[in-house]
């Protein structure tokens, strides 16, 4: 089968090495001089809301996906009568705004922290009033890796707030003392067969996702994240891998956002699990039954940002994965994953990296 992938980068890289492993072809549309990808398969160069391009790469293909989710939805929905297009487009749409994607955890029972739609500065008042401080504030649109993002601290902050972030959709949420983070990864297929895989513990830092462990072996946490995974699916009718990320308060969690694609945190799933999620999403977008995702061990991911030094290249106990990108700070350039048969091991070999690596 033929597999269109919107985007280039890194995932889209992945993604096609798992295509190819399954016998898929991929051809991809990047605007990009030499994306990651082109490794992978032939590269359309041209914007991602080019009509023209997105219909050459339909008619080269017989179903098309996307690796982030900021693809342009009214250039999807001119194409959607050429090819299927997954995931769906309403969990694209759904996802592109917090407000909207807040909503949704709200209707399918998913608990998660408060928060107030903010369109003026009596908005971001009233917030702090409703809500209390600090609050985090963030545009509803295009933000990732911490960006678009200011922590109000203090009633005087407001002016400033407005004055660096108004003008655009912003939302207002509760400051949440959560005890760790995690995600919880899993893969639907078109014909309605669902996936699961075990929980990861994400260590942030700048807002950048660093090092991801797994399995988290809280039965608890395990059970409840499933029970808000399965009912996002299932609501979506989506088809492909879907990330959600909770914050751990206690014992319950609290849902911070979903990614309607594969994630960084279940890179870890390409040597740590028996079906990785970049083949998981391949099989999904190609009516296919997703396969195993038990894991192979407990499995560690430390991504390399900025750099990629030579030690990493000669790591005994871990697999580099370099995207083949320029570097840059604060640029995902690689990351490298361990598995021992312990978690106390994969810790060792987790905490053994980074000081190979920094």
């Amino acid at each position: 089968m033929r597999i269109g992938i919107i985007g280039a980068g890194q995932l889209g890289q992945m993604l096609g090495y798992a295509a190819r492993e399954l016998g898929q072809k991929c051809y991809f549309l990047d605007p990009s001089d030499a994306p990651p990808a082109a490794k992978a398969g032939p590269v359309i160069q041209a914007a991602f809301d080019d009509r023209v391009a997105l219909s050459i790469l339909a008619e080269k293909c017989d179903v098309l996906t996307y690796e982030f989710e900021n693809v342009p939805i009214e250039a999807l929905q001119d194409i959607a009568d050429k090819v299927p297009v997954y995931p769906p487009h309403d969990a694209l749409r759904l996802a592109q705004d917090r407000l909207t994607e807040k909503q949704l955890f709200e209707q399918l029972d998913i608990p998660l922290p408060k928060y107030h739609r903010i369109d003026s500065v009596d908005d971001l008042r009233q917030a702090v009033e409703a809500i209390g401080l600090p609050l985090v504030i963030k545009t509803r649109r295009m933000g990732y890796d911490g960006k678009g993002q200011f922590v109000l601290q203090d009633e005087e902050q407001i002016g400033a707030t407005w004055q660096e972030l108004g003008g655009q959709a912003l939302i207002a949420e509760q400051w949440v003392n959560f005890d760790y983070e995690v995600s919880a990864i899993g893969v639907r297929s078109a014909n309605g067969d669902v996936a699961t895989y075990c929980l990861t513990h994400n260590e942030h830092a700048a807002g950048i996702l660093r090092v991801s462990r797994a399995p988290v072996t809280d039965e608890s946490l395990t059970h409840s994240a499933t029970i808000y995974l399965r009912a996002l699916l299932e609501s979506l009718d989506y088809v492909g891998v879907l990330a959600l990320e909770l914050f751990v308060v206690g014992n319950e969690l609290l849902a911070n956002e979903f990614a309607p694609r594969v994630h960084n945190s279940g890179h870890w799933t390409i040597e740590g699990a028996e079906t990785s999620q970049f083949s998981n999403h391949i099989l999904a977008v190609t009516s296919a039954t997703p396969g195993s995702t038990a894991t192979l061990g407990h499995a560690g991911m430390i991504n390399l940002i900025g750099h990629i030094p030579d030690a990493a290249r000669d790591l005994g106990d871990g697999v580099l994965h370099d995207y083949g990108k320029s570097a840059r700070p604060g640029r995902k350039l690689g990351h490298v994953t361990v598995v021992a048969d312990s978690a106390e091991g994969r810790d060792t070999l987790i905490e053994r990296t980074i000081r190979s690596v920094t």
